[in-house]
């Protein structure tokens, strides 16, 4: 199938292509001040959890306060998981659409089989109804045979039969 090679070229071609659109997010997100400060207040909120994530993990006090990130930091650490993220979201939509693509060929598979099982049963019914045939046939020949011996079995006429013998 062409589209198979297609589309695997696509996604991987994706895959290729947003490294550098990340990058590019990364470099634009420090540039508008909106998405700036939106992006400090993610970075600072992701800063807060992963410390106190690893207080826990460490078994040190987490009631201590956390510092917050100085403005630069955090533009950083936000434009890096903001990169990470958008390389995750492509990865995992690739993912998502193989998994469908695959999904929808197994199902198509399948029903090309259901359908030679429900030809292989037509035609069985088809040959048994034949083969039970033939043996009705085959029983009114074997009582026909019984009844008129075996000159009746290969339809010869008693009288033609009995006018030769008189003649001879």
């Amino acid at each position: 199938m062409v589209v198979l090679p297609v589309v695997k070229l696509a996604t991987l071609a994706l895959r290729t292509a947003c490294k550098p659109i990340a990058n590019r997010l990364k470099k634009e997100a420090g540039y508008h001040p909106k998405f700036r400060n939106f992006i400090i207040s993610i970075a600072q909120a992701n800063h807060r959890l992963t410390t106190r994530v690893q207080r826990r993990i460490y078994s040190h006090a987490t009631d201590v306060a956390i510092r917050p990130l100085n403005e630069e930091k955090a533009v950083q650490a936000a434009a890096d998981l903001l990169g990470e993220l958008f390389v995750f979201s492509v990865a995992g939509a690739a993912i998502i659409f193989e998994v469908q693509r695959s999904s929808r060929s197994e199902a198509r598979k399948e029903e090309l089989r259901t359908q030679e099982i429900e030809e292989i049963k037509t035609k069985n019914e088809e040959l048994a109804r034949e083969i039970a045939l033939l043996a009705q046939k085959l029983e009114e020949l074997e009582q026909l045979s019984r009844g008129r011996g075996l000159l009746g079995t290969l339809n010869i006429k008693h009288s033609r039969v009995s006018q030769d013998r008189k003649s001879n």
